[in-house]
């Protein structure tokens, strides 16, 4: 008697590798899982790639507007500290960082001196045009009105007041050189009379400029 049985027959045993490849089932499977994994394996660069730029994109936190400016000096160049409160104030609410706030300063601050410098020349020169027509010591006899204050100034005055009025314009003022050509003259006379004196009477120049008894 055969010892072979309905479960050992040949058309049971299990397909050899040979024979899986040629069943169409077998090989469809295959060629689909092996495209799952190759999609997974090249979708991996393309991913690390976007999370990169990802990383890339994101803000960087950007630096914090300080309590209060401390601006560095610029050499050759003079702003006014009421020009760097102000625009202490502006970097202020544009929140800007102490390096930006100084960046912008170093290159505002040249302007802004120029501006402040022709300011000031156009008021002087405004104040010269005023005394050169005053009808007190101005017309015709300006130059020789004009020595008679600077008397004064050269007898009252001090090398620090004489710097004040050329380095801040005063100087061209004209009530500035009314005072000093008043002056000029009063020192000029021999007598003076104080108004309400019983009698005429000498005085010293320096009294009656500063007021000495």
């Amino acid at each position: 008697m055969s010892n072979e049985t309905l479960m050992t027959t040949e058309a049971e045993q299990t397909p050899t590798e040979g024979q899986a490849a040629s069943n169409p089932d077998t090989q469809a499977a295959t060629g689909a899982a092996e495209g799952v994994q190759q999609q997974a394996t090249e979708g991996q660069p393309a991913q690390a790639q976007a999370e990169g730029q990802q990383q890339e994109g994101q803000e960087q936190p950007k630096p914090e507007a300080p309590e209060s400016y401390e601006f560095k000096p610029i050499d050759g160049v003079s702003v006014a500290p009421e020009v760097i409160e102000r625009f202490s104030a502006v970097a202020k609410d544009l929140k800007l960082s102490q390096e930006a706030a100084q960046k912008v300063f170093e290159e505002m601050a040249p302007a802004i001196q120029a501006h402040q410098v022709a300011q000031v020349q156009a008021v002087t020169a405004e104040w010269a045009k005023q005394s050169t027509a005053d009808p007190e010591f101005g017309g015709e006899k300006l130059q020789e009105n004009l020595a008679v204050a600077k008397k004064a100034l050269d007898t009252f005055g001090t090398p620090e007041l004489r710097n004040l009025l050329n380095e801040s314009g005063l100087g061209n003022h004209p009530d500035v050189i009314r005072f000093m050509y008043r002056a000029g003259r009063a020192i000029s006379e021999d007598k003076f009379v104080v108004a309400g004196a019983s009698q005429a009477k000498a005085k010293d120049p320096a009294e009656i400029l500063f007021g000495g008894k």
